[in-house]
């Protein structure tokens, strides 16, 4: 959520990601060395990485290509090889491999609405972002990525796409009737994981610690019961995952490389996934959590130290909501690589550690829960599901939802992690360094949860806390193609929302 630059610049290619030269921005409540240039009102220009021409620039720009059609290539082979596989022994337990969803050509009334707001994110993302003051830009970002969300959601109509969305018998809702008692509940949560154990959970319940579920019941006593409350929640929490992000960049990088990287944290193809869905809110509050670890470690906020320990309750929090995001502290301890300080781990362990008392107090064991819940996943369809298709078709779902520019956008912040690394030894990496490093960890973060075999399918959803941190890495790519890699962005989310009826 100024100064001017010349037309167009061409950035440097991968591994050459040092910015422009620092100029003062106005009104950012920063110190100058964190700030970054952007394009004046007197120009019509995208920020650029730097300068940059030539051969070696058009180069750059060949490999993204050859990066997105890698990306391209990938995700056709997960759909056939998968489509013959489910032929042939229907071991992958999916009704259109790779992903979680059905072949259903339709369109709805947020159709109109998708079109308009992913031409307008195309047409004028990168002018806004570069013109905008710092804190609307925030805000602007939160309400085109709600806007988008929404729309994507209705493409699927009101009771499909929203108010339906969380009510099945596979979802928390249906659930919130045994939590009348929530102590006696939380005491006896793991007695019911198991299938074989009386009255099991249903399918989302028992596959997430109870922080996840006690959202809902929350928002039930609050007078904001049913599907449609709790749909809206998920919607709007997660689409504040855009912010946090952006948030982050600026106090780790600069507020330039923040600004390129904001039009692309609306039209991604991860919005089909957020909304509506309780994975959308996960990424949120994980999002936040590493956003607040950053202002604190930066000192980039009034009150580092409570930063910190909010940093600390929501990463806890992390914890509690989706057994997976314990992977957040690996983000975590890369934020503060790059702040190259270890000052707020106090504070934020404080935090954490609070969340696990008090639900351990409460009467829920997470070490105790989890076995069971790994047991209860091999003995249903993820003891069926084959290793060695998920293991690569994971990737391919993590394309689906990341979109193809963040694909591209990944290869240069490879490309550029170790430069950035050796960088961390010497001084404060530049704003594009810190977002390879950022894009570089959440694909390290994927290929944790990727390998340890409890992520086979569904993970165009289930890897949104991870996959929201690749987005900025499109900011990598040259700033005169932008605009043609936010059209491909949401022209595949369109695609997938209109052709695809995804289950959640």
């Amino acid at each position: 959520m100024n100064r001017s630059v010349p037309a167009d610049p061409e950035p440097p290619q991968v591994g050459d990601l040092s910015p422009a030269p620092a100029l003062p921005a106005p009104d950012t409540g920063r110190s100058p060395h964190r700030s970054g240039r952007v394009p004046g009102k007197g120009t019509d220009t995208d920020v650029s990485t730097g300068p940059g021409t030539g051969v070696a620039a058009e180069g750059g720009r060949r490999s993204d290509v050859a990066a997105a059609a890698t990306g391209v290539v990938l995700i056709g082979a997960a759909c056939l090889i998968g489509a013959a596989i489910e032929r042939s022994d229907a071991t992958l337990h999916v009704p259109w491999p790779p992903l979680q969803a059905f072949w259903l050509p339709h369109w709805g009334p947020g159709t109109p609405a998708a079109a308009v707001v992913g031409a307008a994110c195309v047409g004028y993302g990168p002018r806004l972002a570069a013109r905008l003051p710092w804190r609307p830009l925030l805000l602007a970002t939160w309400a085109a990525a709600m806007a988008w969300t929404w729309s994507l959601a209705l493409v699927d109509g009101w009771q499909r796409g929203v108010a339906g969305r969380l009510t099945t018998t596979f979802e928390y809702l249906s659930q919130l009737d045994r939590f009348a008692h929530v102590h006696a509940t939380l005491r006896d949560f793991t007695h019911h994981i198991l299938e074989t154990q009386p009255h099991p959970w249903t399918t989302h319940v028992a596959g997430h610690p109870p922080g996840a579920t006690l959202t809902f019941v929350a928002l039930d006593r609050l007078g904001l019961g049913g599907g449609a409350w709790a749909s809206a929640w998920c919607i709007t929490a997660g689409a504040s995952a855009a912010v946090a992000v952006l948030v982050a960049v600026r106090a780790l990088g600069d507020e330039a490389t923040a600004r390129r990287a904001a039009p692309f944290m609306v039209p991604a193809p991860a919005a089909v996934w957020i909304g509506a869905s309780a994975d959308g809110y996960f990424a949120a509050v994980a999002a936040w959590a590493l956003a607040l670890l950053a202002l604190a470690a930066t000192r980039a906020v009034r009150a580092p130290g409570a930063a910190a320990l909010g940093a600390g309750l929501l990463l806890g929090l992390a914890a509690y909501l989706s057994y997976g995001l314990v992977i957040t502290a690996v983000g975590a301890a890369a934020v503060l690589a790059l702040a190259r300080t270890a000052r707020p781990l106090p504070a934020a362990l404080i935090g954490a550690g609070a969340v696990a008392a008090a639900f351990t107090v409460s009467g829920f064991s997470w070490w105790q829960a989890y076995p069971l819940l790994v047991e209860r996943y091999y003995e249903g369809v993820g003891g069926v599901r084959p290793y060695g298709y998920w293991v690569w078709a994971d990737l391919a779902c993590a394309a689906f939802s990341a979109g193809l520019a963040a694909v591209a956008g990944a290869r240069r912040a490879l490309a550029a992690a170790p430069s950035a690394a050796a960088r961390l030894r010497t001084g404060t990496p530049s704003g594009p360094q810190a977002v390879a490093v950022l894009a570089a960890v959440a694909l390290l973060m994927m290929l944790i949860a990727d390998l340890s075999g409890l992520s086979k399918a569904e993970t165009e959803r289930i890897w949104l806390p991870f996959i929201v941190w690749l987005l900025p890495a499109s900011a990598l790519l040259p700033a005169v193609d932008h605009r043609r890699w936010l059209l491909l962005q949401a022209v595949l989310a369109l695609l997938v929302n209109h052709l695809l009826l995804t289950n959640w």
